[in-house]
């Protein structure tokens, strides 16, 4: 059960009374700001915490710090994203500062709580981060995470801003969270949507915000940097705790997986996959597309050791549309799950889509590109793209929807046995989101973060000119069946390339 805190001595003895009254002093001007423009403030709050939420990947029972929670405009939105599972503790430096009592004199005396994750917005300045950093270095616990969203006074709204912070430049910030003992340190340019324009068309600007935010160059002009690090040790997230919560899902999901040279990936993936939803379960179909590493040598060695596990090894030609339909075809489940093998940080989220699954809806896209979705280091040409092609999907098929094409969907059993794949390619991911919504399944949108592949995962495949074609015949194909979305697709009673 979600709780919200007043300030504790454990936690305010690690800030020294100098640091909390210059703390309390930037609390004190953000809040007078957003209380000023409330109604701007609470959309762009809603925001931050749903940035917060996915950028960690919550999970339930994590303890989180919020650190200068002031009048609690954001505590507001953090219990909205937390959904009641986690417990939150915040600090109002304000009312320390104004207490005047001496908390510091015996801090080494008091044992100071340790938290997963903290969170803070618009505290630092030249003066006070380096002491700020040391401070919350105390209090969380070994591989503790700490979001920072800050205002810079380089964006184009704070060259003309009296009330925006002197800010360390990027190699000063970076140089004291390692002094600090931090560690996977990264400071990303966040949110185009200034505050004094925020009231006047927050959908549009939140969408050219998602834009400008990947646009190298122009990138350096946003409104806030996200400051994101890690006390160590360097650990990933571990599924300590089950994410199935519907009993009546229990079995119910054959998840296919396509696989070509993921041999780095396969592995951690399917660990977290089984600890987080292992109850969910019904079989995990990988589908190695003719690899040429060790991929389909670790798929046999893995099927030997778990019978959920059930490698299909396709033969030429490659296609990610040929695996995708291979193993739909295979799949016994009374849903499917489709995913790809680099997804492995987005699990956690997933818990979202199996509660819309829960609710009856048919068929569950993990969107990138829904008003809450957060992208980060995300290519800008592949973005241009999508919405160039979903801004002329929508035009031309007659009907409303955000992001289609990515490859994470829950689809039921009855949707799978009418679905015919045409593509062998990426294509074939535009045909698993068109072709339900043409039939007039429902079809429900979850928004989803989305962290470009790091070096560590490999080389993606998807190459934007080269697939680009199969997206556009798919379109083609879908208009000129339903005269250019007059007419509701009929069931393709042949089922998965006619074999069903």
């Amino acid at each position: 059960m979600e709780k919200v805190s007043s300030p504790i001595n454990p936690v305010i003895a690690c800030f020294s009374p100098t640091l909390v009254r210059q703390l309390a002093l930037h609390e004190q001007r953000r809040d007078a700001h957003w209380g000023r423009h409330f109604s701007a403030a609470s959309n762009s709050l809603f925001y931050k915490g749903t940035t917060f939420r996915h950028l960690n990947h919550l999970l339930p029972q994590q303890t989180i710090l919020e650190l200068g929670g002031g009048k609690g405009y954001f505590t507001q939105q953090l219990r909205k994203v937390c959904l009641g599972q986690n417990h939150i503790t915040t600090i109002n430096f304000s009312e320390a500062s104004a207490e005047g009592t001496n908390y510091g004199r015996n801090k080494d005396e008091l044992e100071a709580p340790s938290f997963d994750l903290a969170v803070g917005i618009d505290l630092l300045d030249s003066d006070n981060y380096f002491a700020f950093f040391q401070s919350v270095y105390q209090l969380l616990k070994p591989s503790g995470q700490l979001i920072l969203f800050q205002k810079q006074s380089r964006s184009l709204w704070g060259k003309w801003s009296q009330n925006s912070p002197v800010l360390p430049s990027r190699e000063q910030l970076l140089e004291a969270i390692s002094e600090a003992g931090f560690i996977e340190a990264q400071v990303r340019n966040y949110d185009f949507v200034y505050g004094p324009l925020a009231g006047l068309a927050p959908r549009f600007l939140r969408n050219m915000s998602v834009l400008l935010e990947n646009t190298p160059g122009i990138q350096h002009f946003s409104d806030s940097l996200i400051i994101s690090l890690q006390k160590p040790p360097r650990q990933k997230l571990q599924p300590v705790t089950s994410l199935c919560f519907h009993p009546e899902l229990k079995g119910a999901f054959s998840v296919v997986i396509p696989c070509h040279n993921e041999e780095m990936n396969v592995g951690p993936l399917l660990a977290d996959l089984k600890g987080f939803y292992q109850d969910y379960l019904h079989e995990i179909i990988l589908v190695d597309d003719n690899s040429t590493d060790g991929t389909a040598k670790l798929l046999q060695s893995m099927a030997a050791l778990d019978p959920l596990i059930k490698p299909l090894f396709r033969k030429p030609p490659n296609g990610v549309g040929l695996a995708i339909a291979d193993g739909l075809q295979a799949a016994t489940g009374k849903y499917v799950l489709t995913m790809d093998c680099d997804f492995q940080h987005l699990l956690p989220e997933l818990k979202d889509m199996f509660e819309a699954a829960a609710q009856g809806y048919d068929v569950v896209v993990g969107s990138r590109f829904s008003r809450h979705s957060v992208l980060l280091d995300y290519p800008l040409a592949k973005i241009v793209a999508n919405r160039g092609f979903h801004l002329l999907a929508k035009l031309l098929l007659r009907k409303n929807f955000r992001d289609l094409t990515n490859n994470l969907k829950i689809m039921r059993r009855t949707v799978v046995d009418n679905l015919q794949l045409t593509q062998p390619g990426f294509g074939a991911n535009a045909e698993t989101g068109f072709k339900p919504l043409l039939m007039g399944y429902s079809v429900k949108e979850i928004p989803m973060s989305w962290i470009n592949r790091t070096p560590e995962m490999g080389v993606s495949s998807f190459k934007l000119m080269k697939v680009g074609s199969g997206y556009v015949k798919v379109l083609w194909e879908l208009c000129k069946q339903t005269r250019f979305g007059s007419r509701q697709l009929p069931l393709e009673s042949s089922g998965l390339n006619g074999t069903k």
